[in-house]
């Protein structure tokens, strides 16, 4: 039965995605569309879903127990980072390929993508798991993610530690994180009607985003993809090794379940979506890490429902 209702919220999820497919192709959606759902669900959905989902759910030691869950985010991506250096070297990746190919491999799309998927997978009880990983994310991609990117292209190399990293981690997900994590804290309590309107603006979460990735795969033309050894690379480390070092972590450490499956299905997402805007910001080769993304987000649709075999 278990099996049967995580195989079901999968299939909710390709039905939203196909959506977006066929409507694309009846012009209903293009490229402006896209670019604008992506603004909305990371600049307002996302911020009031987790006002909404914390101050209701959450209270003061519900909170104060979750930092024990950072270790194997972090952890796990760091020890992605370092098979990620080494494997570039053995299968010798194209110059100014490299440090994009890094980031890729062991960073994952876990808020855009992610959040709405585990939404859909686990139900309102992943959020605090989800941000978790999150918050690991964030800071590995905007500080060795975004300096290995940096290093392929001609511009001048970002900084590790700068206030323009500070900045990019700062993002309004994160920011409304932390302001839901406040009001919790301080015990502050908004009007009914403000925690509504966030409710019915943070339930449009999942149907954008995965409307998104309809619209995202559509504009690809697969015929002309060709697989190489690095992007072979790309798709295990995203897929299979990326998962399964946290899955060993959590194992090791005992991660309570929910969170180890939360933690396991945003190891397993594609790659990064600002991975290929930070390459053309750099004047790396961003159609490399356009295409990628694209890859990695139609192959997520087979990696979902094989893990959520494996955790059923």
């Amino acid at each position: 039965m278990i099996i049967f209702n995580a195989l079901g919220s999968v299939f909710s999820i390709v039905l939203m995605i196909s959506a977006g497919f066929f409507l694309s192709h009846k012009g209903w959606f293009d490229e402006k569309t896209s670019q604008l759902f992506s603004k909305l669900v990371c600049n307002l959905a996302i911020p009031c879903l987790m006002i909404s989902q914390f101050t209701e759910n959450f209270d003061k030691d519900k909170l104060l127990n979750l930092g024990g869950g950072l270790f194997a985010p972090f952890t796990s991506m760091a020890l992605g980072y370092f098979v990620a250096v080494i494997i570039s070297k053995i299968i010798r990746v194209k110059e100014g390929r490299i440090g994009t190919f890094r980031s890729m491999f062991f960073v994952s799309n876990s808020i855009f993508i992610g959040l709405p998927v585990n939404m859909a997978l686990f139900g309102e009880q992943s959020m605090p798991s989800v941000l978790l990983y999150y918050i690991a994310n964030t800071t590995f991609f905007w500080t060795i993610g975004v300096y290995e990117i940096s290093k392929d292209g001609q511009s001048g190399k970002a900084n590790i530690i700068s206030l323009e990293t500070i900045k990019r981690i700062m993002s309004p997900p994160l920011i409304s994180f932390m302001f839901a994590v406040i009001l919790v804290l301080f015990d502050i309590h908004f009007p009914k009607f403000i925690l509504d309107t966030c409710k019915y603006f943070g339930n449009l979460t999942t149907p954008l985003a995965m409307l998104f990735i309809g619209i995202t795969i559509y504009s690809v033309n697969l015929k002309e993809f060709k697989f190489s050894l690095d992007m072979i690379a790309i798709i295990l480390g995203r897929f299979f090794i990326s998962p399964v070092l946290i899955l060993i972590l959590c194992n090791l450490i005992k991660t309570p379940l929910l969170m180890k499956e939360v933690f396991v299905i945003q190891a397993a997402m594609p790659v990064m979506t600002n991975t290929a805007i930070v390459s053309k910001r750099y004047n790396a080769d961003y159609e490399y890490a356009t295409i990628s993304t694209i890859i990695t987000t139609i192959l997520s649709l087979l990696a979902i429902p094989i893990y959520m075999l494996i955790l059923g």
